[in-house]
């Protein structure tokens, strides 16, 4: 007997039959002609693509390992093939049979790689899914914090929806792209749902600039969602601002007049400038002059920096910081009197002289310019403060005032009446020893010197004088209380003395 049954005869058709029947990946050209280490090769490459490819995955499977596959099949069809030309069929008998069950199989993997691919969508499908609910719970862990803490959470937020909606438009988590900017706007934007008006500019500014990452198309309505809001916000702010002195408040209001010059809120501007104005021209006669006048000078330069032009309210705020700066420069003098009663007499000095500097014809010029020189004698002699100087002039007892010394001196006054003179140095005369000035003898302006002099009229009472070297003089100022009474006639002697290396 033969070891193997004899060979068939060669048939083309069977070949083909073969060859088509392993396409499948399955193997069942080899089963038919009985090759069970065949068959089971082809069992085992497809179980590997089956255990690379299986459960589906967003990249699905690679290039390589398709091709590989590919090859392995076109090879193990022209194999099978090759020995079915001779090989009989265990079933079934006929060639055009085995054919077309080949061409039936060859759906399998068809169908396959449909149901994979499906698979693969639905992956893909997750993966954006799980990309959205990131975002959102970066949205989430933002909520009811600080803007400036969490501003980088919201960029990668709405850099995820951007990329969703741009890179995967179809996709059921694109979708839903839009229902999440609504809750993102409304979350960023919760500052001004709380009435948190100076908290809600940085968010409301951000989401303006939204478009610039998200495209309109994608935003909608949502493009001009912050406008209203921002623009409601700057004026509350920067109102909140103004009324309570704090700073800041012009850069609230310029942005506004900028970017928003046609609002509703712009037309609220200068009414709140308006009456900041008022409030603290009111002021200036209240219990802090100085505060208001303070104010008023801050209120001016802030006011001449807001952009009016745009919004038509340029005259108007120009007329706002001419009442703020006269009503500032004449409420200089209630400052320099409230300085001269709480007996700062030195600021009460350079308030007066500023005023009567810029209101040379002001009905309190004449009594402002009293005070500034009775403030400097205070210096001096703070008992010479005591007491607002007034107007008043001249009296019944003559007072001599001479100038013993080389140096030009003014004479200032206060007491009953208030006044100041000049004189010139006394050209033949010079500086006394200290130490002479302790002789009981001691004299000066009792030479036969024609000294520089001048006589004025002062009423009954003290009277405080200061002698004050004019120029450049080292000498130091000095002072002089003189109790006027009835019957006589006074001299005051200027004089200067030197030792102990400085000059008096």
């Amino acid at each position: 007997m033969p070891t193997a049954p004899p060979p068939a005869p060669a048939d083309v058709w069977r070949a083909v039959g073969v060859g088509l029947l392993n396409l499948s990946g399955l193997g069942l050209g080899y089963a038919l002609i009985r090759r069970p280490f065949l068959t089971l090769a082809c069992w085992v490459a497809t179980g590997i693509l089956l255990f690379v490819a299986l459960p589906a995955d967003p990249d699905g499977v690679s290039g390589t390992t398709l091709t590989v596959y590919g090859l392995f099949l076109v090879l193990a069809a022209l194999h099978g093939a090759l020995l079915g030309l001779r090989s009989r069929l265990v079933w079934p008998a006929r060639s055009p049979l085995a054919i077309v069950l080949g061409v039936l199989l060859l759906g399998v993997p068809v169908v396959g790689g449909l149901l994979y691919e499906s698979a693969r969508n639905e992956a893909v499908e997750e993966m954006l899914l799980d990309r959205l609910e990131t975002a959102d719970n970066l949205v989430k862990k933002a909520s009811g914090q600080s803007f400036d803490s969490t501003r980088s959470e919201y960029g990668r937020a709405l850099s995820a929806y951007d990329a969703l909606t741009t890179d995967h438009p179809g996709s059921r988590a694109a979708e839903q792209v839009p229902d999440r900017l609504k809750n993102f706007y409304t979350t960023v934007g919760a500052p001004y749902e709380e009435q948190e008006y100076c908290a809600a500019i940085a968010p409301l500014e951000y989401l303006r600039d939204v478009p610039q990452t998200v495209s309109e198309k994608d935003l909608g309505s949502l493009a001009t969602w912050p406008d209203e809001r921002l623009a409601t916000s700057l004026y509350e702010c920067g109102s909140e601002g103004l009324a309570g002195r704090q700073a800041g408040w012009t850069a609230n209001f310029t942005k506004l007049l900028d970017e928003f010059p046609d609002s509703e809120q712009v037309a609220q501007v200068e009414p709140d400038v308006k009456a900041a104005v008022d409030e603290a021209i009111k002021a200036v006669g209240g219990d802090d002059p100085c505060g208001a006048v303070e104010q008023l000078e801050s209120l001016s330069s802030q006011v001449k920096e807001l952009p009016g032009e745009k919004a038509g309210i340029d005259k108007a705020l120009t007329e706002n910081t001419g009442r703020a700066d006269t009503s500032a420069s004449t409420g200089v003098y209630a400052c320099g009197v409230d300085q001269y009663k709480d007996g700062d007499f030195a600021a009460a000095v350079t308030s007066m002289n500023k005023f009567v500097g810029a209101n040379k014809n002001h009905k309190n010029a004449a009594l402002a310019k009293k005070i500034a020189i009775a403030a400097e004698v205070a210096q001096e002699v703070p008992e010479a403060g005591k007491k607002l100087p007034t107007t008043r002039s001249g009296g019944s007892i003559t007072v001599t005032v001479k100038n013993d010394s080389p140096d030009d001196i003014q004479v200032m006054y206060t007491g009953p009446v208030t006044g100041s003179f000049s004189l010139k140095g006394c050209g033949s005369c010079t500086s006394y020893d200290w130490s002479r000035t302790l002789d009981p003898n001691f004299q000066p302006c009792s030479g036969s010197k024609n000294y520089p002099q001048k006589t004025i009229s002062l009423p009954v009472g003290t009277t405080y004088f200061l002698h004050k070297p004019k120029g450049d003089s080292r000498s130091s100022p000095a002072s002089d209380t003189a109790k006027l009474q009835s019957g006589y006639i006074y001299t005051e002697c200027a004089y200067t003395t030197t030792g102990f290396g400085v000059d008096s």
